[in-house]
């Protein structure tokens, strides 16, 4: 509905202003819409038909197709990139008028990805030039970089000639930027802003390809075939570990390492992340593995769970493990996904909460200490997880809880600390009478 009225709103404005150029030739708005045989007045919630549905289910494929307005790639390269014609004017705009709706609800907050995909090492300049010039900062925004697994297809297209080349593109910019801030000033002040690394792709993809020491280096991968996700998520491991320390020594932020994980494909994704990253997204698998659930839950590796995305993805909504995770004790949250596609007011995040506690049948116990473990695991400041959860929450069990501002019962984040406490010690004690 936001995407709608602003289409309208900005051809109401700019009709007649240059948005393309093909082949040397200027295009208006105007002349874009004519070409669609579309008129932007005519354009109602359904047809512009980016709500993710039935016909998404088991297809990735079709889901990435719902990023284009009216099924029309001009409109999303128009109204959805930082980089085009217009310099990602009309992005920004929109970014900025969902950031005010945020900063005016007061106690939700966003983390939007943008896409660096390596295919050259100029995206993040562009980037950071469209971040600082239209000014896409708000307290209630914390910025993330995904970065898309489609290296295949930058290889089939001769835009890199191996894996390595990639890689490079994506982290040399950011290296340079931290080693020499004052010759990339705006980079430098991107990065500030950015939080954090995700992985994206469809994860139901098999490549084939095990990874292991044997495995060719990333400059040796040549072929055009994608490497494995766990390829994808040790060299972007390894890479984001070296920066953060390099950025660390320099008394620069760091970046935390959040890739979707778990939302289809093999267990072994699960297993890659589990040694690699700070947190995941989605984790539908692990209701397949009890033995990493057992992992997870030991390590308290939060997992950030968007059943309503699933349930038009991979996983019908009354099927998703995130209340039968919960009551073992792992580390869950309630997250949107792409709400665009799959959510239906100007709230998504409440859609998630609402639903979820009518489904699932959650307490207000349940909700509220899912609240505080979605602080806990999310990109905001030491001092803005003080404001919201008090200044011990870094302390573990009760004594980490202040009632008056996180509403969990102190029984409960007992019962939590005194059952990870009683299975840590029958580890230990295990270990010993081993040796």
């Amino acid at each position: 509905k936001h995407l709608l009225r602003f289409i309208k709103k900005s051809y109401r404005v700019d009709a007649d202003r240059v948005i393309s150029s093909v082949k040397g030739k200027d295009i208006t708005m105007k002349e874009l819409f004519e070409t669609l045989k579309l008129h932007p007045y005519d354009l109602t919630v359904d047809s512009l038909d980016v709500h993710a549905g039935r016909q998404t289910f088991q297809r990735f494929d079709k889901f990435n197709a719902k990023y284009n307005p009216v099924g029309a790639s001009e409109l999303r390269d128009l109204y959805m990139k930082t980089d085009n014609y217009i310099e990602g004017e009309y992005f920004a705009t929109i970014i900025k008028e969902v950031a005010s709706d945020l900063e005016d609800a007061k106690y939700q907050y966003a983390e939007p990805r943008l896409s660096i995909y390596g295919r050259s090492p100029s995206e993040w300049t562009k980037l950071a030039n469209w971040f600082t010039k239209h000014r896409v900062y708000s307290p209630n925004m914390k910025w993330m970089i995904q970065i898309p697994r489609i290296y295949d297809i930058f290889k089939v297209a001769n835009f890199v000639p191996h894996y390595g080349k990639m890689l490079e593109n994506i982290f040399l910019p950011a290296f340079q930027a931290t080693i020499n801030p004052q010759d990339n000033k705006e980079l430098s002040v991107l990065l500030k802003h950015v939080t954090g690394f995700d992985s994206v792709d469809d994860e139901s993809k098999h490549s084939g390809h095990m990874f292991s020491t044997k495995s060719p280096k990333p400059e040796k991968w040549d072929i055009a075939k994608n490497p494995s996700y766990t390829y994808y998520i040790y060299y972007m491991y390894a890479n984001i570990m070296v920066l953060n320390q390099l950025r660390k020594q320099r008394g620069l932020n760091t970046f935390q390492f959040r890739p979707h994980c778990g939302e289809a494909g093999a267990v072994t994704h699960l297993l890659a992340s589990f040694m690699t990253a700070d947190n995941i997204s989605h984790g539908l698998n692990l209701k397949k593995s009890p033995v990493l659930q057992y992992l997870y839950f030991l390590t308290q590796i939060p997992i950030a769970m968007s059943p309503l995305s699933n349930n038009s993805l991979f996983l019908e909504y009354a099927k998703n493990p995130l209340p039968e995770f919960h009551k073992k004790g792992l580390v869950v949250s309630l997250s949107t996904d792409d709400p665009m596609q799959f959510h239906y007011t100007k709230e998504p995040l409440m859609e998630e909460y609402a639903i979820a506690a009518q489904v699932f049948k959650l307490s207000t116990c349940d909700m509220c200490e899912i609240s505080r473990n979605s602080v806990l695991q999310s990109s905001l400041s030491h001092e803005e997880k003080i404001h919201f959860l008090g200044k011990d929450y870094m302390k573990e069990g009760p004594l980490g809880n202040d009632i008056r501002k996180t509403n969990v019962a102190q029984i409960r984040m007992a019962y939590r600390y005194e059952t990870l406490c009683y299975e840590l010690n029958l580890i230990s004690e295990a270990i010993k009478s081993t040796d």
